[in-house]
């Protein structure tokens, strides 16, 4: 019998969120969860989709700084979070239930 090698990667949600509805539905879930760590991992992840330096130098923050305070690890302040949001032109919002 042969032995077949099965090559994988890691699987990367910032590989698919490559437009804005994308980049909308995967931040609807992730608030939705209310997991602090997991929104700020999500927003990470985002961050990384959208060029994690670039978003760190809108957000005036530097880049190593930046992949700290979104990490599942990190705790951001909200204010440190409303400037991310902005730099990469998102808004917190509400929705009616």
């Amino acid at each position: 019998m042969a032995k077949y090698k099965l090559k994988t990667k890691k699987f990367d949600p910032a590989d698919y969120l490559d437009s804005p509805a994308m980049i909308r539905a995967y931040l609807d879930e992730i608030f939705e969860s209310g997991d602090p760590a997991l929104i700020a991992h999500g927003l990470g992840v985002v961050a990384r989709a959208r060029g994690m330096a670039k978003v760190a130098k809108r957000a005036g923050l530097t880049r190593e700084s930046l992949y700290k305070a979104l990490s599942a690890e990190g705790n951001p302040e909200f204010a440190t979070v409303v400037r991310v949001l902005e730099a990469m032109d998102l808004k917190l919002g509400t929705r009616a239930a």
